[in-house]
């Protein structure tokens, strides 16, 4: 059984088969009935949970507050924006009844009678139905800024589909503020990217690179996007989230003005930003490997797992007692924990179940660890074992939590270090792109070249990183000047 547990596709061999088992076979998620539509699974939806609780609190650190908005948009919405219709007009699902009847051949078919007067969206993202929504919350400076989030499902129609990483239906938080002058509303728009940078590196132990899109890589209807760019073991890029500067595109595009200080009517200025259930796919491609998957603690489900070893009955209970006292107080410090003492499985299906799993830190404990005073403490992230002293245990999982978090990060940088380099050729670039990772280079800020190295070698500009080397150059295609060097990789 153990072993039926471990047969994962090595990484070295089928990433994407890795990618797949892996999601199946840890309990994360499966596909359901509705074709490319996911059933996240209770292990899978409790790492969510975290990542929603965690984002949730810093939202609301933030100033901002949940609402939510219909699931349904009404098609004329959309057409309002011309940028934002065009992006998202191939992905929209439509509702174009609101009645079934039985069919007297069986089953039930639509009601032709029931056809509704305008076609409904179902939302693919909501700027256009807040919007529409805001134009009666705002009247003057006084309701000012509105900084409002909220925590949905959305339906973007996908041909071609992964768990997690690109489903038809997925969850998310789209976060929809309005604001009286530009200023305020970049500086929102900023202020949300670092914390999903913060929440990327703090949490999901995931270093990701911070920047602004290219024109032709935003959001439809944006006037910049800013954006996390995280790279995967693969050696591609995987956008983990975004948020935009929407200028007044949906504030005109809806009539929402408001009365300024001076007394004149102006335009609300606006912003939009959001992660998704993608965040897990990201989470298991940064760090997992071809054991399963390797949770960083402050998002484990549960953060340490105990497992008894005993014969009988009595001395079960003995070590049952001492585990009561180590759990009481590992909670006490704030640390998830479970105790498997199932008799249906044996420990060695217990140990590799875990491992599978990605529970950070495994003890096991047996009648002769009581007798000795010991107990073994199992790491997931390095595979080791150590045998300590019983009564310093609490304490030292305390502290090797901190540092297995720490040493998961540690280990994406450097791997995110090695695998981004700096060429300025184009034949250089050709040639680096093939092995995968980050390219820096230079580019001459052209939608022209942008798209011909993307037809040429498949790779796209992840960003104008806002950190880092800001030195003027030439584009490695054309020869024109180019301000600072860009970010391209493959990408998901």
């Amino acid at each position: 059984m153990a072993k039926e547990l471990k047969e994962l596709t090595p990484r070295s061999v089928d990433y994407s088969q890795w990618y797949q088992d892996l999601v199946l076979k840890a309990d994360l998620a499966e596909s359901s009935a509705v074709r490319g539509c996911m059933v996240i699974k209770p292990y899978g939806y409790a790492i969510w949970e975290k990542m929603q609780r965690v984002l949730d609190d810093m939202f609301k650190e933030t100033g901002h507050v949940n609402a939510y908005f219909p699931l349904f948009i009404p098609k004329s919405f959309l057409s309002r924006e011309a940028d934002h219709v065009e992006g998202f007009a191939k992905e929209c699902a439509v509702v174009t009844h609101y009645r079934l009847k039985t069919n007297p051949e069986g089953g039930v078919v639509v009601d032709p009678e029931a056809r509704l007067e305008e076609e409904l969206i179902v939302r693919p993202t909501s700027e256009t139905i807040i919007w529409n929504t805001y134009k009666n919350w705002i009247q003057s400076y006084r309701d000012l800024p509105i900084l409002c989030n909220q925590w949905a499902n959305v339906v973007r129609w996908e041909m071609r589909t992964r768990l997690f990483l690109r489903t038809a239906e997925f969850l998310w938080q789209e976060g929809h503020t309005a604001h009286a002058t530009r200023e305020e509303a970049e500086e929102e728009a900023v202020r949300m990217l670092h914390v999903y940078e913060r929440f990327a590196r703090d949490y999901m132990a995931m270093p990701v690179v911070t920047g602004v899109k290219s024109a032709n890589e935003r959001f439809a209807g944006a006037v910049d996007t800013y954006t996390i760019e995280a790279l995967m073991q693969d050696g591609k890029a995987l956008q983990s989230g975004t948020s935009h500067f929407l200028g007044q595109n949906f504030a005109k595009a809806f009539d929402v003005t408001f009365a300024s200080k001076e007394g004149n009517q102006e335009y609300v200025w606006a912003t939009s930003w959001g992660v998704s259930t993608r965040l897990m796919g990201a989470l298991i491609m940064s760090h997992s490997d071809d054991n399963g998957l390797v949770l960083p603690p402050k998002l484990a489900p549960y953060q340490v797992v105990i497992v008894p070893i005993y014969k009988g009955e009595e001395q079960l209970a003995a070590v049952s007692a001492r585990v009561e006292e180590i759990v009481a107080g590992l909670k006490a410090r704030g640390i998830s924990v479970k105790y498997d003492d199932s008799d249906n499985k044996k420990p060695g299906w217990k140990f590799a179940e875990y491992e599978l799993k990605g529970v950070p830190v495994r003890l096991t404990l047996g009648a002769r660890d009581l007798e000795q005073g010991t107990i073994e403490v199992a790491r997931r992230d390095t595979l080791t074992k150590e045998t300590i002293a019983l009564d310093g245990v609490v304490d030292h999982v305390a502290d090797l939590l901190d540092k297995i978090q720490s040493n998961i990060y540690q280990k994406a940088l450097d791997y995110r270090t090695t695998h981004t380099i700096t060429v300025d050729s184009y034949e250089e670039f050709k040639e680096k792109i093939e092995l995968g990772g980050f390219i820096l280079a230079h580019w001459d800020g052209t939608p022209e070249t942008e798209e011909r190295i993307k037809a040429e070698t498949k790779a796209t500009i992840r960003c104008i990183p806002l950190e880092g080397d800001k030195t003027s150059g030439v584009c490695m295609v054309t020869g024109k000047p180019s301000a600072q060097r860009v970010l391209f990789a493959r990408a998901y």
